[in-house]
C-alpha cells in the first residue's frame, strides 16, 4: 500500500512529479481552506497517484482513484490530438482533474506550467499577464478555462482576449459550451475545443465530439454514455463502484452521435424534464436561449408542478444588465424551434448562475432559488 497526503492546491506542483513516478506520497487535492474529507483518507494501492473528489453533485464527494498510468495516458492522448506537446497556461483550480491534468501535460512535455493568479477570481488582466510570459517561451502553446472564464474574456475584450488568440489550443471543459460561445469565440480568432470528461476519465476524453486515441464511447438503449479506454479511474474510494464494470464506466448523461459520427452530450439523466409526459432535454432549450444576442449564459430546470409533474423554468443572465431579454419573445423562439412543451413556463433573470466545482452551474441551488423565492418572471 502507498500513503496518501491531502494537499492544497498550491502545494501540487512541486508534488506531482513524485506522485506520477511513485517516489513519493499519492496526492489528494483540496481546496485552499478545505478540509479532506474523513471518507478518503488512508493508504491506496501502489499504482494510484491521485486521489480527487468529485464537486459532490449528490451532496456526498466520492474520491476518484487515479493511476499514474491513466493520467500519463490522459496527457499523451491530449497532446497527440492537439499536434504536440507545449508549454501549457493553468487558469484552474488544481483541485479539479482539469487544473492538475494541465500541470501533468506540463510534466510530460518537460516544461513548466505558467499559472495564472485566481487568488481574487478570474480576471482577464491576471491571465492576460500570466499568457504573455507562457506565449514568449518557444514551441507549442497550450491552455484549459471553462465556459464562463471564456465568456469574461470575450466580453472584456482587451489585452485577455488578445493573448488568448495566441494559443494554438484552448481547451473548454467543465460544463458544456454554448453553439453561439463557442462560434463567438472562434469568430474572434480562438483556437476553442470542446472537451466533455470527467475525475472518472481523467479529465476530457472526447474533443469535439471524437474520442481521444484508445477512447470507445458507446450509448445504451436510454441514450447514456459509457466510456472505455486506457484514461479510466481505478473506482471510488468512500463509494459503490457500480458505475465501474466491465472496463466501462457508465455515466449518468445522455447522449447521441450525429450523423458524421461525432458524439453530442445531451445532459444529465437526472436533468431531464419530464412535463406532461414530453422528455424535455435542457440543453437543448439552453442552446436556443443562448443564441439569443440579449442572453450571455442560461441554464433550464423542472419544478415541480401538480398537474404536468414538472414545468420548464429557464434561468438567464442578459448580456446588458439593463436590458434583460423579453420572457414572450424567448418562449416564442423555442416554441418555434423546439416544440410548445421545450417553451419555458417560467423565466427568471439574474446578475450570474450559481457555480460548484470547475464551472458546473449549480442547478439545486437555482431550482431553491425559484422555489423559495418569488423571482420568476412570467
Amino acid at each position: 500500500m502507498r500513503s496518501l497526503v491531502a494537499v492544497s492546491s498550491e502545494e501540487i506542483p512541486e508534488r506531482l512529479a513524485a506522485a506520477l513516478d511513485g517516489s513519493g506520497p499519492a496526492l489528494l487535492p483540496t481546496a485552499p481552506g478545505d478540509p479532506a474529507p474523513p471518507s478518503l483518507t488512508g493508504p491506496v494501492k501502489e499504482e494510484i497517484a491521485l486521489v480527487v473528489a468529485t464537486s459532490g453533485s449528490t451532496g456526498q464527494p466520492k474520491g476518484v482513484l487515479l493511476s499514474a498510468a491513466a493520467l500519463r495516458a490522459s496527457a499523451s492522448a491530449t497532446h497527440a490530438r492537439l499536434g504536440g506537446p507545449g508549454t501549457w497556461l493553468l487558469a484552474l483550480s488544481a483541485h479539479h482533474i482539469a487544473g492538475v491534468q494541465v500541470l501533468i501535460r506540463s510534466l510530460l512535455a518537460g516544461s513548466d506550467a505558467g499559472i495564472a493568479d485566481t487568488s481574487q477570481g478570474f480576471r482577464p488582466d491576471a491571465f492576460a499577464s500570466a499568457a504573455h510570459a507562457v506565449l514568449d517561451r518557444p514551441g507549442r502553446h497550450y491552455t484549459s478555462l471553462v465556459p464562463t472564464q471564456l465568456v469574461r474574456l470575450l466580453s472584456d475584450g482587451g489585452a485577455g482576449l488578445e493573448a488568448l488568440t495566441g494559443f494554438d489550443g484552448v481547451l473548454l471543459g467543465g460544463a458544456a459550451t454554448p453553439a453561439e460561445l463557442l462560434e463567438q469565440a472562434r469568430a474572434a480568432g480562438v483556437a476553442a475545443i470542446t472537451t466533455y470528461g470527467m475525475s472518472e476519465t481523467c479529465g476530457g476524453c472526447v474533443y469535439d465530439g471524437v474520442p481521444l486515441d484508445g477512447v470507445r464511447v458507446r450509448l445504451g438503449e436510454d441514450g447514456r454514455i459509457s466510456l472505455s479506454g486506457p484514461v479510466l479511474a481505478s473506482g471510488y474510494r468512500g463509494a459503490a463502484n457500480e458505475a465501474f464494470a466491465e472496463g466501462w464506466f457508465h455515466t449518468n448523461d445522455l447522449g447521441r452521435f450525429e450523423p458524421d459520427g461525432r458524439l453530442t452530450v445531451l445532459g444529465r439523466a437526472d436533468d431531464m424534464i419530464i412535463t406532461g409526459g414530453v422528455n424535455v432535454a435542457p440543453a437543448l432549450v439552453e442552446r436556443v436561449l443562448c443564441a439569443e444576442p440579449d442572453v450571455l449564459e442560461a441554464c433550464v430546470l423542472g419544478l415541480p408542478h401538480p398537474e404536468w409533474g414538472q414545468l420548464v423554468a429557464a434561468v438567464v443572465v442578459p448580456a446588458e444588465p439593463g436590458a434583460p431579454p423579453s420572457p414572450e419573445r424567448l418562449r416564442a423562439l423555442v416554441s418555434s424551434q423546439l416544440g410548445g412543451p421545450f417553451a419555458p413556463k417560467r423565466i427568471a433573470v439574474v446578475a450570474a448562475l450559481p457555480l460548484r466545482g470547475p464551472g458546473k452551474v449549480d442547478r439545486r441551488a437555482l431550482a431553491e432559488m425559484l422555489i423559495s423565492h418569488d423571482v420568476i418572471s412570467r
